[in-house]
């Protein structure tokens, strides 16, 4: 094969699927394979990936495995939440904002090594396909990107099975059924798809959910919680400062405990099709109450309605892989001018799968009781001046009540 890619890196997870492609792509192209692993935290133990990787007969020089936490989170989730972003209304996009990241380090591992592509484990049938290689033809136009879920004949479990077997590859034995739904996990949200979970008639199992408690198994007491925002970034809890994936790690943690962050979605994807899914984003779910509850006192009406204006545009970007596209960068732009003066404290109430914000405080707050109060304001706002607000407003309404009047 004349124009068979020489070396290639796989994002490589360590699992059944992702060992096969590694095996697959030895076999069908006889190239070098590189493994790249990331610790997103998905609460995994990432090294046995290094021993499988070996067992397939992989260098060690070659097997990558990187705990990409703190930039994860500093870099991808921050900037986001900075948005309040919402896919369609509901959906934290815990997914969609991890595949650039992974992305961008399969282009720089390969430019390291000198090889001329990059390999996932994606279907031709999700957005990941979308999310991995828009974000790597944006990063190396040059770059090759090799699908296999979109070229071989492995079209089936069984044959997938068979593929291990005849190849060696161990096969654990939960792998030998048919999973009853999917997972994908890291610090943000776990997202469960498929199978059991195909019906959107159907209620999701109870085991499906493996992050938060049942909200009515929750704790009967509600719990508080501070947290300080610098510039839009959530920068301490109840008091000490902690580093992003450290503060994701501890709201996961609240909100897991009274079953905060739960969504039953069905979504339209990028390729056209709709999609049920089980979200759990517990310490997203904190953050965004907590970041609007700060944007409420920080953020002048202009601003606010502006940012929120874009907030859907901006995560359909996120969504349908378009995070290193010019106008991703310019969205961000606008939205990190927006956050200039959004800083200081939110207190939050966690309660049977709420997290409601009942405190916030600023040194750079717009909030004027002086100016809001029912009591006597000493002439901070003279009530008068409404008068001629409502009549210029209202100019325009007159004019065209009397037009359709006369058009009768």
């Amino acid at each position: 094969m004349s124009d068979a890619p020489k070396k290639v890196v796989l994002a490589y997870s360590g699992g059944l699927d992702t060992s096969i492609i590694l095996k697959w792509l030895q076999t069908e192209y006889g190239c070098e394979v590189i493994t790249f692993t990331a610790d997103l935290g998905q609460g995994e133990e990432l090294e046995p990936a290094r021993a499988k990787a070996e067992l397939l007969g992989i260098a060690p020089q070659n097997i990558h495995i990187e705990d990409l936490r703190e930039e994860f989170v500093r870099d991808f989730v921050f900037p986001m939440f900075r948005a309040n972003a919402l896919y369609e209304g509901l959906y934290l996009l815990g997914t969609s904002i991890a595949r650039p990241l992974i992305s961008k380090r399969l282009v720089e591992l390969a430019q390291e090594h000198g090889a001329d592509a990059v390999a996932h484990g994606a279907t031709g049938k999700g957005n990941d396909q979308v999310r991995f290689e828009l974000s790597a033809y944006a990063l190396d136009p040059s770059i090759k990107v090799i699908a296999p879920w979109r070229l071989w004949d492995l079209t089936s479990r069984t044959k997938l099975i068979e593929f291990a077997e005849q190849n060696q590859i161990p096969i654990a034995k939960d792998k030998r059924g048919e999973a009853p739904f999917s997972v994908d996990a890291n610090l943000l949200h776990t997202s469960s798809e498929g199978k059991a979970l195909e019906n959107p008639a159907e209620a999701a199992p109870d085991y499906v959910y493996q992050r938060t408690v049942n909200p009515e198994d929750a704790p009967d007491r509600p719990e508080f919680v501070e947290i300080t925002f610098e510039r839009g970034d959530a920068v301490a809890i109840d008091g000490q400062a902690l580093s992003p994936a450290t503060i994701l790690t501890r709201l996961n943690e609240l909100g897991g405990k009274h079953g905060i962050g739960r969504l039953d979605f069905v979504e339209n994807r990028f390729v056209g099709m709709k999609s049920r899914g089980i979200y759990e984003t517990p310490g997203g779910t904190i953050l965004l109450e907590a970041h609007r509850g700060i944007e409420q006192i920080t953020l002048d009406s202009g601003s606010g309605h502006l940012k929120d204006s874009l907030m859907p545009r901006y995560a359909e970007l996120i969504y349908n892989g378009f995070w290193f596209s010019p106008e991703r960068e310019m969205l961000q732009a606008l939205i990190d001018k927006s956050q200039e003066h959004v800083s200081g404290t939110v207190r939050l109430k966690l309660y049977k799968g709420l997290a409601t914000c009942v405190g916030r405080w600023s040194d750079r707050s717009l909030y004027s009781e002086a100016h809001v109060t029912f009591e006597d304001d000493a002439g901070a706002y003279d009530q008068k001046d409404a008068a001629g607000f409502i009549r210029l407003n209202a100019l325009r309404l007159k004019l065209v009540a009397n037009r359709n009047a006369r058009a009768k």
